[in-house]
């Protein structure tokens, strides 16, 4: 309710905003004897493009109409009597409007929250002491509004002009038709008696004169009043060309950057409801001073007057017409990108809107958007206006949608809910280049008119690049292309060129996004785990980053070419991690239970110094999507550290890390010095849940076999407890007993 008491203390320009929020759509009564019940529902945790979740914003529809049928019950008294009738009017109203489509009434009060919140926000930042700003609200934003109040001054003014310059011109016709019925009098004095021709003649000849003078003089002031005019809506158009640069170059092109970066696990683009606000005053403002141009010209060609204005006029009518032939194609716009890794035969969805189209009332006659994929070429073709001969390099199915107008919210957009990319012709690959690094864009076209069919605009937006792939297996290469195009390509540049070679800072930063995101975790990559990314990726084993900064990494490196002695890529191993994190591990990494990025060398120098039993979990060397426990234990001979072959998805879909951990009696302090209880406990298997014991997972059985120098051992010294049923026996035998007496007490 909060929200509600600040917006009705709104004033101005702003009150009236916030009071066109409302009508029949949502009456405002509603908002105000419902504030606290509005205000508390979860409305953001419903995702408008899912229709599953219908039935959370039917349930919501519901329980508003229960509200304001349990409000109008308890109306008494004459006081009462008003309310009653209007409130129970209003619950029939809202029903019949939203029941056939409640996930609009979700739309329509999510708008209204956030349009409030906004208002206030900005009414809160002008009446701050010292300029402060709440919030974080960008110093920018208030810059655009003042430049938006000036344009408003200046288009009220070149319209106060337009008036002034209309009434003169309307006395000067008026004058300029007395001027000739006098002269049509003179022409017919030579009726008259000679005597009072004279008289007559004398008197019309003096009052043409005079009112010669005055036409003369006033036609000079009427060229004067235009030329000025004319000036000032060139300033005003300036203006608005610089202010239209601002919003649409500027904020709406970091807008779509941040939706790039979002496909990376950057942070959400945000909402367009800002955006939106200023196109529509930008068309408004434009239209307004196209209409004064244009009736500018009525009036020169009215009373031509001979002068430089007709060609003042003429650029300023075409400098208005790019501007907003400009503002209207750059806010078609692609509001949710189509799945930027892109499998044949699956469905997907995606949204295109039109930022301007309420504002230009496009939505009297819907456009048809259509959507067609299309190669880089034919991408390079379309930018630089060359014919492609309608060509596409695939068919999507479901590809044509009719653009809707959301009253509430004001937005006109259209919704592909259920599109699927059938086939795909691929181009013939360059060099080196494989199937997961050509990429494609999906072009959405559309047609329609504006101002009663005075301009008509074909308008056409792309899609960030996609990677089609025809199976599961192609997924991991190429979401390492859309990673790399996401993270290093350039605004405005050709399709889809990105740099060969970036700096290692570069991809730490695009790596640590991606894998923050895919863990959901706040525990990023430190910088001793870039270190070692920097290890693998350059096969270094200096441990400065600052030997690091300068360097640079290449494609090749990145997903071409396999890590030395192994038959994988870092991308492909980087990826596998994640795979492994996001599936069954990111409490673990939350917790801070897994150190993960180290070698084995390093993980036996932390361990040497450690009691025995202590252990650490890192990410295998040798395989992808793999973790290893590492221990330290007495040999007979000397204390030495042990690995365990490492464990994948296939293992914990099975047991999880923290049961497999339980099992092993002989771990006992997970690195440095936490008890393994305290960190695992809570993430075991409850004891009254029996579940079967399908792998070998014993330290001191595998240190048995190794003193047998048996060949179960991998490249690396791993040992696979998972090789054969007999010895998975042995082990589940050996974990049923209790630990040995030496194997807890030994210190190193």
């Amino acid at each position: 309710m909060a929200l509600w008491i600040q917006a009705q203390q709104l004033q101005g320009d702003a009150l009236h905003q916030m009071q066109a929020l409302y009508g029949q759509h949502f009456p405002i009564e509603v908002r105000h004897y419902f504030a606290q019940w509005i205000e508390s529902q979860p409305w953001d945790a419903i995702d408008l493009e899912k229709q599953q979740e219908e039935f959370k914003a039917k349930r919501l529809l519901d329980s508003l109409i229960q509200e304001l049928q349990r409000k109008a019950e308890h109306q008494m008294g004459e006081d009462g009597f008003l309310l009653k009738i209007k409130l129970s009017h209003y619950a029939s109203q809202l029903k019949s409007t939203y029941d056939p489509c409640p996930m609009e009434l979700v739309r329509c009060i999510k708008h209204i929250l956030y349009t409030e919140q906004r208002l206030v926000q900005e009414a809160s930042n002008v009446s701050t002491s010292g300029g402060g700003l709440m919030d974080g609200t960008p110093q920018k934003y208030q810059q655009i509004n003042q430049v938006f109040e000036e344009l408003r001054v200046m288009t009220q003014d070149t319209e106060n002009d337009l008036r002034k310059l209309q009434h003169s011109q309307e006395y000067f016709i008026i004058q300029y038709q007395e001027s000739l019925r006098i002269q049509a009098q003179l022409s017919s004095l030579s009726n008259l008696p000679p005597a009072e021709r004279v008289q007559r003649e004398a008197s019309l000849q003096s009052r043409k004169a005079t009112l010669e003078a005055w036409l003369t003089r006033e036609a000079n002031t009427l060229q004067e009043y235009r030329q000025d005019l004319a000036e000032k809506q060139q300033r005003t158009l300036a203006l608005l060309r610089k202010q239209q640069t601002v919003i649409v170059d500027d904020e709406l092109i970091q807008w779509k950057r941040r939706q790039q970066l979002a496909g990376n696990g950057g942070p959400s683009e945000g909402s367009l409801d800002i955006l939106q606000s200023w196109c529509e005053k930008l068309a408004d403002m434009i239209w307004q001073n196209r209409q004064q141009i244009r009736r500018v010209e009525h009036l020169t060609q009215q009373l031509p007057i001979p002068g430089p204005t007709e060609e003042l006029l003429k650029d300023l009518n075409a400098t208005v017409t790019d501007i907003i032939s400009a503002l209207v194609t750059s806010t078609f716009i692609i509001e949710k990108q189509p799945p930027q890794v892109l499998k044949t035969q699956t469905k997907f969805a995606t949204t295109v809107r039109l930022l301007v189209g309420g504002k230009l009332n496009v939505h009297m006659n819907p456009p048809q958007v259509k959507a067609t994929i299309i190669n880089e070429q034919q991408a390079k073709a379309l930018l630089k206006n060359e014919s492609t001969r309608n060509d596409s390099s695939g068919e999507i199915l479901n590809n044509n949608c009719v653009m809707e107008y959301h009253q509430a919210t004001g937005t006109l957009s259209a919704h592909f809910r259920n599109m699927s990319l059938k086939r795909i012709k691929r181009s013939d690959r360059r060099g080196a280049e494989s199937v997961t690094e050509e990429k494609f864009t999906v072009l959405f076209e559309s047609q329609f008119s504006v101002g009663g069919n005075e301009l008509v605009f074909h308008v056409k937006t792309l899609s960030l690049p996609v990677v089609v792939i025809v199976h599961g297996s192609q997924d991991n290469n190429a979401t390492a292309t859309v990673l790399w195009d996401n993270a290093f390509s350039e605004p405005g540049r050709v399709p889809f060129a990105v740099p060969d070679k970036v700096s290692w800072p570069q991809l730490c930063e695009a790596l640590n996004m991606k894998y923050k995101a895919e863990v959901q975790s706040d525990r990023g990559l430190s910088e001793e785990n870039l270190v070692f990314l920097a290890q693998k990726a350059f096969s270094s084993s200096s441990s400065s980053p600052e030997e690091y900064r300068s360097m640079t990494m290449t494609w090749s490196q990145f997903n071409r070419e396999s890590l030395p002695g192994r038959n994988f890529t870092f991308w492909q191993w980087f990826d596998g991690v994640i795979e492994l994190m996001k599936k069954h591990l990111k409490a673990h990494w939350n917790d801070g239970a897994i150190l993960g990025f180290l070698n084995k060398q390093q993980a036996q120098d932390m361990l040497l110094s450690k009691p025995n039993g202590t252990f650490l979990l890192r990410f295998s060397d040798s395989e992808i999507g793999g973790i290893t426990i590492a221990w330290v234990a007495e040999n007979p001979n000397k204390r030495m550290v042990w690995n365990l072959m490492p464990f994948t998805t296939k293992d914990f879909s099975i047991r999880s890390l923290a049961d497999r951990i339980s099992d092993l009696n002989h771990l006992l302090f997970l690195y440095p010095n936490q008890p393994k209880d305290e960190i695992f406990s809570r993430y075991c298997t409850p004891p009254n849940c029996t579940l079967p014991l399908t792998y070998c997972s014993s330290p001191l059985f595998y240190y048995d076999q190794v003193l047998h120098s048996d060949p179960m051992l991998d490249a690396e010294g791993e040992f696979d407890l998972d090789e054969t049923m007999d010895m998975a026996r042995q082990v589940e035998e050996f974990l049923r007993q209790p630990s040995e007496p030496q194997w807890t007490g030994q210190q190193s």
